[in-house]
């Protein structure tokens, strides 16, 4: 057992325009987490993205993810002590929510004594974060790191890792206005025509051979008919970027729920000057390789390690 780790967990982005719930990517802008075994209570301490506004209390996401890995390895902790370093935007599409729950689960079991290496226990629990959120995308990807293909067997969530090709040099675009799941999923139509529905498994496939070995492919892979358009008077300036840098031959995409954009430029990843970009801030994040990590603290607890 360790009585106190940190966890660093990259942001995601899910989607990819094609993969719709499938596919998803880990992208190199980290929350830190710094957790401790207590005698008794709830500590909560945040800095950066969320202060002010994320629940102070055995409500916050992550201490729900830490009391879930508990109770999955039979194991109780009478108090925690929780320190928050975030990066990552929050309601943004960059998967925050998915990373609080990643990073609590990992932290649960690094302090129950389990290390995720093996593979097995890495699958349980990533399957139990995905239960926070219903699917796998966002959460695969800060668990495993790089590319990932994600699904649901009708038992539980699973998902494979594929190794990006070292040529992506995504950026996100990301806006100062916030989105919501919740309402950008309202928009979505219970049917789609056939057509839209091959074209889509279509170009989803495509998405994986590009991502791992054709990234020259990436502009008709996130080619996508299934969600963007139903959801574009959610993020309208959103999707007057995706279309500007589409018309400039560059695949881009809304980042799962939105409003951040997505562009996936190759190489030195140059972008046109008369992009709309008002409003947004561009971040060139690396794929992540690594995923999630948790290494135990010092014995004197967080901030000591």
């Amino acid at each position: 057992m360790n009585s106190a780790v940190r966890v660093t967990v990259p942001a995601s982005t899910a989607n990819l325009g094609s993969g719709f719930d499938a596919l998803g990517m880990a992208l190199a802008m980290h929350d830190v987490l710094e957790v401790e075994v207590a005698d008794d209570g709830l500590l909560i301490e945040v800095a950066g993205e969320g202060v002010g506004q994320v629940p102070a209390d055995s409500s916050h996401l992550v201490v729900r993810a830490v009391r879930a890995a508990f109770d999955a390895c039979g194991f109780d902790a009478p108090g925690l002590r929780l320190r928050c370093h975030n990066k990552i935007p929050h309601a943004r599409g960059l998967g925050s929510s998915a990373a609080a729950v990643v990073a609590g689960v990992a932290a649960g079991y690094a302090l129950a004594g389990h290390k995720l290496d093996d593979s097995d226990l890495r699958d349980e629990a990533l399957n139990l974060a995905a239960e926070f959120e219903g699917h796998a995308d966002n959460a695969a990807a800060s668990f495993y790191g790089g590319a990932v293909i994600a699904w649901h067997d009708g038992a539980k969530h699973r998902a494979v890792r594929v190794e990006p090709h070292p040529d992506l040099a995504p950026i996100a675009f990301v806006p100062e206005v916030t989105s919501s799941t919740g309402t950008t999923r309202g928009l979505l139509p219970e049917r789609v025509p056939h057509r839209d529905a091959a074209f889509a498994a279509g170009r989803a496939a495509l998405a994986v051979h590009a991502i791992g070995t054709r990234p020259d492919l990436l502009l008709d892979a996130s080619a996508d008919r299934l969600h963007q358009e139903y959801r574009r008077p959610a993020w309208p300036e959103s999707m007057r970027l995706v279309d500007a840098l589409r018309e400039a031959g560059i695949a881009a995409a809304i980042s799962g729920a939105g409003p951040t954009v997505l562009a996936l430029p190759t190489g030195a990843g140059a972008l046109p000057e008369d992009l709309p970009l008002t409003g947004f801030t561009a971040h060139r994040l690396p794929v992540d390789l690594d995923g999630v990590r948790a290494e135990p603290l010092g014995a004197g607890g967080p901030g000591t390690g």
